[in-house]
């Protein structure tokens, strides 16, 4: 069946194309309705249903004679460790914490907050909370004590799972004094905390609070999955902003079920028993759904791999694991990419590693330049699949459906919408716009099975972050255009869409043309206020390893090549050389603060931030470009 076939079944009748998806999943009561209007376009899917996600995602390989099959691959550069866990194994271990905790007071609705490094305890503790339909939130391992706090008092949590530390190249992040500064900030207190006691530290625990994760398990009865309503929250995941309460994503057990199964061949064309491998953490929504449940769902076996793309040992690391896994698969962000091509060019690291097993590349989390695509296509010999998604929806919005059919691919294009979402691109009034032309990206509601039906504990807040701008429609926040062929193209958050003497601009453009300077290895453009056009575009960026060209010239090279290629009207003249950019620790570029910066604002350090010394090095590169501007008076 071709896509167009499939994304028109949808189209005509999209309850009937999600029960049959539906059938693929292991009901303790099989949903009888697909979609249920709740009112003032809220919806929910599968309501009626009653099912365990735990069992969908373990026990059911046990039963079905999968169990001696790797559930999990363990691979730890920093800890020079590497382990396998089969379906059996894995059960065992998920039925034995799980009873722990309910022999503790942990029950069906109950939260737990999960705060652990890439070990493949953090998943187990996923599932603990799956198998009794408690609702986990985990949030980022090594997050400051105040995040953690602010996570605490929103989800008021029974209880916490946490590891003593979190390990880095050259560096232990002792993850318990951050937990016990967070405890001693935050009005709620969970009954008890459960701490996974690493070898690299071990850390002390609190008495009548704090239990060891091995200790209280003992003598305890392994638990049975619970049934819970197909609408019951399976977890709720914080999207951290640069100020205010951060979001509690909510995600429902059924339709999460349902999406994420149906993704696993459609999209990243894997069959039950081949290696999956996403390269991002679990305390993101990538690792939640590719790294813990989609696979398992599925009947694969995914990595969980503890370490960075490069430093853990070089530059090698991503090839090495693909080859001694036999990685069919391979997701990771392309700030990822980026990295590697920047400590290695040429590919001579991936000479070394016999990459033969792996099919594709997917790329999602940030846009994917053009240039770190065509390098990474040259250098692996592999088709390089760009998709777009977000936190909210949980998998993805636009792809390239390459288990149905692999479409033709456009490079910079996340390829079309699946089945599921009606893409619309919108004017400020919300009228549609014609083909090329850019504007804001909605969702035409009701969104697929799996996405978020609100935010935890905010519903006022939902409506208005996502639905209020366009009635009937989900507000992505990001902008872009669609072309004739009906491929998306995302420019920009619709916060760096940039107006330059009244032409609206995309400043993702621009990083497109600086990207594919030789000398430059990553880029970012974002607007500044500007006195005559209002805004100008600044450029920032970092250069391949080896160049040792005067910065100068370089800079003067990046403004002829966006003039030549964008034109004039993008007035871009204002570009400098740094040697790092400002990111979160899930790689994504902090343009917001960036702006602020460059615009002389008060900001808050964001919480995600990789490394608060570089906002200096940018604040000093901005300087040096005669921002900010100096007010009159």
């Amino acid at each position: 069946m071709a896509y167009a076939d499939v994304y028109t079944s949808w189209q005509n009748d999209p309850e009937a194309f999600w029960l049959k998806q539906a059938e693929a999943i292991d009901w303790v009561e099989p949903p009888k309705q697909a979609l249920f209007e709740r009112g003032d376009h809220i919806y929910e899917w599968f309501a009626d249903a009653r099912v365990n996600t735990c069992w969908n995602a373990v026990d059911r390989h046990c039963e079905n004679g999968r169990g001696h099959q790797t559930a999990i691959i363990w691979d730890s550069p920093v800890t020079h460790t590497k382990r396998e866990i089969s379906y059996f194994e894995l059960r065992n271990r998920v039925a034995n914490l799980a009873g722990a905790l309910r022999a503790k007071g942990v029950e069906k609705g109950d939260r737990v907050i999960i705060y652990m490094p890439m070990i493949p305890e953090a998943l187990e503790a996923m599932l603990a909370c799956a198998r009794l339909g408690a609702i986990h939130s985990v949030v980022f391992g090594g997050f400051a004590a105040h995040e953690l706090a602010v996570r605490v008092d929103d989800a008021k949590p029974k209880c916490i799972i946490a590891a003593s530390c979190g390990i880095e190249s050259g560096r232990i992040v002792h993850y318990k004094p951050l937990l016990d500064g967070a405890l001693e900030q935050s009005t709620h207190q969970p009954d008890f905390c459960v701490i996974f006691q690493r070898e690299q530290e071990v850390a002390h625990l609190e008495e009548g609070r704090d239990v060891n994760w091995h200790g209280f398990q003992f003598g305890t009865e392994p638990a049975d999955c619970v049934p819970v309503e197909g609408n019951h929250p399976a977890y709720i995941l914080y999207t951290s902003g640069t100020t205010g309460q951060p979001k509690g994503v909510v995600r429902p057990t059924a339709g999460h079920l349902v999406a994420l199964n149906w993704t696993m061949k459609n999209i990243y064309n894997v069959d039950p028993g081949d290696v999956f491998w996403a390269a991002s953490d679990v305390g993101w929504v990538v690792g939640h759904s590719y790294i813990c449940y989609a696979p398992l769902i599925h009947g694969n076996t995914t990595i969980v791999f503890e370490g960075k793309p490069v430093g853990t040992p070089d530059a090698g690391t991503f090839w090495r694991v693909i080859s001694e896994h036999k990685v069919k698969s391979f997701f990771t962000a392309p700030t990822a990419f980026r990295a590697v091509k920047r400590e290695d060019p040429k590919g001579e690291f991936i000479e070394k590693y016999d990459l033969s097993n792996l099919n594709a590349i997917y790329l999602a989390g940030e846009r994917a330049d053009p240039d770190t695509i065509e390098w990474t296509k040259k250098m692996t010999g592999k088709p390089v699949y760009d998709h777009w998604w977000q936190t909210e929806t949980g998998w993805t919005i636009a792809g390239n459906p390459v288990g149905i059919e692999p479409l033709p691919v456009k490079i910079g294009s996340p390829t079309v919408a699946m089945p599921g979402y009606d893409i619309r691109i919108l004017d400020e009034e919300g009228h549609e716009v014609p083909a090329g032309t850019l504007g804001a990206i909605a969702v035409k509601l009701p969104l697929p099975p799996g996405t978020l039906p609100t935010l935890w504990n905010a519903p006022e807040r939902f409506e208005k972050s996502y639905l209020a701008h366009f009635p009937g429609y989900y507000e992505t926040g990001d902008a872009g255009m669609k072309d004739e062929d009906g491929y998306l193209w995302i420019m920009a958050r619709t916060d760096d869409v940039i107006n330059v003497a009244g032409h609206r601009l995309s400043t993702g453009g621009m990083e497109e043309v600086l990207a594919s300077h030789p000398d430059v290895a990553e880029c970012a453009v974002i607007g500044v206020a500007d006195e005559l056009k209002g805004q100008l575009p600044m450029g920032f960026v970092c250069l391949t390893k080896g160049v040792n060209r005067p910065h100068d010239e370089i800079a003067t090279e990046c403004v002829k090549l966006v003039r030549d290629q964008i034109g004039p009207v993008a007035a871009f003249k204002l570009v400098t050389v740094v040697d790092r950019l400002p990111k979160t620790r899930s790689g994504k570029i902090l343009r917001a603060s960036m702006v602020k910066i460059a615009d002389g604002q008060e900001f808050k350090t964001p919480a995600t931030i990789d490394d608060p010394a570089i906002l200096d090095e940018i604040r000093e590169a901005v300087g040096t470009l005669g921002y900010p501007l100096k007010k009159a008076g």
